[in-house]
């Protein structure tokens, strides 16, 4: 008999906020408990004055009980509560700043299966915290210090419809992609899985004057596929795409959100998944033809392409990170970087927001694709190629989190005459490819990534990596 997942699956708290099993680690008295840690928090920070907060969820199933809780455990510490429904994460950090809000909440475990739900906290700049202020909030929960107000102090909670039309709004704005795709008159294949991009998604390309077939485009919360925007879980998406080609009405490409529509992955004209990591390139690539050379900030665990794609552009250079939004976008702001993000699908644009936006992505992906008058699957194969490789390890197969550390401190030491990065776990580039080995901040998993030329190189660089470290 298998032990519960409660007991494989701790609760997963780390500057990503909180994630775990609903019923099990994520519960409604958990979710009360965290939040009211943050709005604590919050009402530190501002003074003489009640928080204003954005709350809104990813629309999975159930997370309704959980926003719930959220709303009236932020009321109960002082703070006014402005609840914008199911709603992408995108959307929220956008919300905030347009409200001239002091921060916000939004109930999402984003790509992880329905059994997981989490709470993400966002600052006054729709930004997940960065790790001192992270700590300072868990550190709290853990303590329930909590600071809950009289009756009278009791914050207000209402109601806010308009998130998904002003976050269009603001993409079209800050991409002036709009008559250029129009013209185009492209057909679109969008899978949503039934969750939080459904309303945005098809907003956003139909005011781009696309055709839409929407597949699992009904906001049901319960994921039409598993939820992860990876190739495997693709498959209805490019069978879509495929099909409408064969009858005639072939789409310029298929586009697939995770729950929480900060991440886009993209299948080309034919069906083909090109992978998460051409996302940002795609759309720096445009930008970039757009604006001139700017600074771009990627994480470590991006591929090699973008800094490819930067070097066409004299004066254009790209800044490596550790994982994670917050990571990123602490260095585009110094540098007044026009876009950057992750190679797992998610493009930032700070002109639009300061999270990772699907919608942000699309607008550019097909601009691209319109300024081209070419197949995607033809500006793809121009791109520069490597394979990229990525594998997961379950922590409780090497004996959980604590046994990462030393893992690492063997991988960078057996290769100390290489160059080794462990500013976010150990990276090792060679002069043919990379390795990174990290612990996840949202499942109990670490993450190997490699990348070569070739997939038979990344495979080996994987191997070494695992071997020195013992995993």
């Amino acid at each position: 008999m298998s032990a519960p997942a409660s007991d494989i699956v701790p609760l997963m708290l780390s500057v990503s906020g909180a994630r775990g099993i609903v019923g099990r680690t994520m519960t409604p008295v958990v979710a009360a408990t965290f939040a009211g840690a943050f709005g604590s928090h919050i009402c530190t920070v501002v003074r003489g004055r009640r928080p204003r907060l954005i709350v809104a969820r990813d629309g999975r199933y159930g997370g309704e009980a959980l926003a719930r809780a959220v709303q009236g455990a932020l009321a109960s510490v002082g703070c006014d509560v402005i609840d914008i429904g199911v709603a992408m994460t995108p959307t929220v950090g956008l919300m905030i700043t347009a409200l001239g809000c002091d921060g916000g909440m939004t109930v999402t475990a984003s790509h992880n299966p329905i059994e997981w739900n989490g709470l993400k906290c966002l600052d006054g700049d729709g930004l997940a915290p960065p790790p001192p202020v992270a700590e300072t909030i868990i550190a709290r929960f853990k303590a329930a210090n909590i600071s809950f107000v009289q009756p009278l102090e009791i914050g207000s909670i209402t109601t806010d419809a308009s998130a998904a039309k002003r976050h269009v709004q603001r993409v079209l704005e800050a991409t002036g992609a709009a008559d250029r795709i129009r013209a185009g008159k492209l057909h679109v294949v969008l899978d949503s899985v039934n969750a939080s991009g459904c309303e945005g998604g098809r907003m956003m390309l139909e005011a781009l004057g696309c055709k839409v077939t929407h597949i699992f485009g009904e906001m049901t919360g319960i994921f039409g596929h598993t939820p992860e925007p990876t190739a495997e879980n693709l498959a209805e998406l490019a069978k879509t795409v495929r099909e409408a080609r064969a009858a005639g009405r072939g789409a310029a490409c298929g586009f697939a959100q995770d729950p929480d529509a900060d991440r886009l992955a993209i299948v080309d004209e034919n069906g083909r998944y090109i992978g998460e990591e051409y996302t940002l390139v795609l759309a720096a690539l445009r930008m970039l033809e757009l604006r001139g050379p700017f600074t771009l900030a990627a994480n470590m665990s991006t591929s090699r392409m973008i800094d490819d794609i930067a070097a066409r552009f004299p004066g254009a250079k790209v800044l490596r990170t550790a994982v994670g939004e917050a990571n990123v976008v602490a260095a585009l702001k110094p540098s007044k970087g026009l876009l950057g993000g992750e190679g797992n699908g998610g493009v930032i644009v700070p002109e639009v927001c300061w999270v990772r936006d699907s919608l942000s992505a699309m607008a550019l992906v097909l601009d691209l694709i319109a300024s081209r008058n070419r197949p995607l699957s033809q500006i793809v194969d121009e791109l520069p190629r490597y394979a990229i490789i990525k594998t997961k390890l379950d922590l409780a197969s090497i004996g959980g989190l604590a046994a990462v550390a030393p893992a690492l401190a063997k991988l960078k030491a057996a290769f100390a005459s290489e160059k080794v990065s462990d500013a976010d776990g150990v990276r090792i580039d060679f002069a043919d490819g990379w390795v990174h080995v990290r612990a996840s901040n949202t499942e109990p998993i670490a993450r190997i990534i490699a990348e070569a030329p070739t997939k038979a190189r990344a495979e080996e660089l994987i191997a070494m990596a695992a071997k020195a470290a013992g995993l």
